[in-house]
């Protein structure tokens, strides 16, 4: 069942009691959410709490009269229309008031209901109006050309120039950044931009992808090539065929392939699995990692000269918490879309809940965000989130190291001289721990992919009987 709309809600700012409570009396019975203030300080105070669609002012007032406060409201940027009430009025205060203060109208008292009922809808029909604007304004900033990219910071204008630049070429890219930060989105942007958008877009999951089956999917195979080959089977390279491939993860690519992946580049040219033929392909190349390139060089999980064919032109995608200023607008976009999915009608974050996302580190980035506002989406359903639809955990940190031992309040503690790997293998099981073993919830916490986690598994001798996806 749908519930109803919320009612509109209207601020009343008078310093005599008698008359804000008769008003507010009359504007409660025709189904508006109504709060009051004695004066101007209170009503600043009201405004930021209750967000009101319109205030209602007395000018009059100790304090801070309504003049002050609607100077006041103006310098902060507070767009809420107001309807202004003065026992005093004039013709040349109402010009000055509603032009020079940005008052929506002029009324002197006493007020008729009716009249100030037609005035407040009129008001938020403006307010709504105003707002929708600004969203509209705001989608078109951070969207527009640049698919579901969102944030206008200048780390993202950097990533945004630099998807412009580099799309009209034939260059390979290597894009870089952790886990969730939306390495495959400014891929898809790059193609979009790009004189191949026509053509395919094809994306492997190098860390997703077993090692026995990596060569099949980027070359493909022929029928029989191998037990359960029952049917040719055309590779990646040859599915994005004047289009573009995303290798995603790429250092998770098996060296053994990754020689084979730089043949291909250089010549252009693949061969299926059990073909004795090579096909001419024509494909530009992206690749994206949340590897340290250099450490990922060094252990020799990277060949160096695929590196170099590769890294032609490199862009950095920015951690979340790098971005602060960017979480209100893409927190928007999120719910816009999550509310498509879910048929729900969420609006907005309340401001602790929007206070707890600026202040949290987000150690699996958008990806995280996203996961975090579906299950508060769901549970809303629509109105505005508030921080019991927040999971409990939230905000807490899995990890605050203070070695390789586990303390009772979620840390390590941390011994000077110790070796490197006891202390990753100490972080490590602690934030299994705190996901309860899923493995992928920690790796995403890790800013690692799935297998690398299992590879670290596997180095430290933990058993993996209890596997959890």
């Amino acid at each position: 069942m749908v519930s109803p709309a919320a009612p509109s809600r209207v601020l009343i700012v008078d310093d005599e009691e008698q008359q804000r409570s008769a008003l507010a009396s009359i504007i409660l019975a025709r189904g508006f959410a109504v709060e009051t203030a004695g004066d101007g300080e209170e009503a600043l105070k009201k405004l930021a709490s209750f967000s009101p669609e319109v205030l209602v002012t007395d000018l009059m007032m100790p304090r801070m009269d309504g003049f002050e406060l609607l100077r006041r409201k103006s310098a902060d940027g507070d767009l809420t229309p107001a309807i202004v009430l003065t026992g005093f009025g004039s013709i040349d205060q109402a010009i000055s008031i509603v032009h020079e203060l940005k008052a929506f109208w002029f009324l002197e008292k006493p007020v008729q209901p009716n009249v100030i009922v037609t005035l407040l809808e009129r008001a938020i029909r403006q307010s709504r109006l105003v707002a929708e604007t600004a969203r509209l304004n705001r989608q078109l900033s951070y969207q527009g050309i640049l698919g579901e990219l969102v944030g206008n910071s200048p780390a993202m204008q950097q990533v945004y120039s630099q998807i412009q630049q580099v799309a009209p070429r034939a260059a390979s890219v290597l894009i870089t950044g952790e886990s969730g930060t939306g390495k495959e989105l400014v891929a898809r942007s790059i193609h979009k931009l790009s004189p191949r958008c026509d053509a395919p877009f094809v994306a492997i999951n190098c860390a997703a992808m077993p090692d026995s089956l990596m060569e099949s999917e980027l070359f493909g195979h022929e029928k029989g090539a191998f037990t359960g080959a029952v049917e040719r089977h055309a590779g990646c390279f040859e599915q994005a065929q004047n289009g573009t491939l995303l290798l995603d993860e790429i250092g998770e690519m098996p060296v053994g392939t990754q020689a084979k992946l730089l043949r291909v580049l250089e010549d252009s040219r693949v061969r299926r699995l059990g073909g004795k033929s090579e096909t001419a392909v024509d494909v530009r190349l992206i690749a994206s990692t949340n590897k340290v390139l250099e450490d990922a060089l060094l252990k020799k999980q990277l060949r160096e000269d695929l590196y170099y064919r590769l890294n032609v032109f490199q862009i950095r995608l920015p951690p979340l918490r790098e971005r602060r200023e960017d979480i209100p607008a893409l927190a928007e976009a999120l719910i816009r879309n999550l509310n498509r999915k879910h048929d729900c009608h969420v609006t907005d974050l309340e401001q602790d809940v929007l206070d707890q996302f600026r202040a949290y580190r987000w150690p699996g980035n958008v990806r995280e965000m996203r996961n975090a506002l579906e299950r508060a989406v769901i549970l809303a359903g629509e109105g505005t989130i508030k921080l019991g639809h927040l999971p409990r955990s939230f905000g807490a940190s899995p990890t605050a190291i203070s070695s390789g031992e586990s303390e009772a309040d979620g840390s390590i503690r941390i011994h000077a001289g110790g070796p490197l790997n006891e202390v990753e293998e100490a972080f490590i099981r602690l934030t299994l721990k705190h996901t309860n073993n899923n493995k992928k919830r920690a790796a995403a916490i890790l800013g690692i992919s799935i297998r690398t986690l299992h590879n670290r598994l596997a180095e430290f001798g933990v058993a993996d009987a209890n596997n959890s996806s």
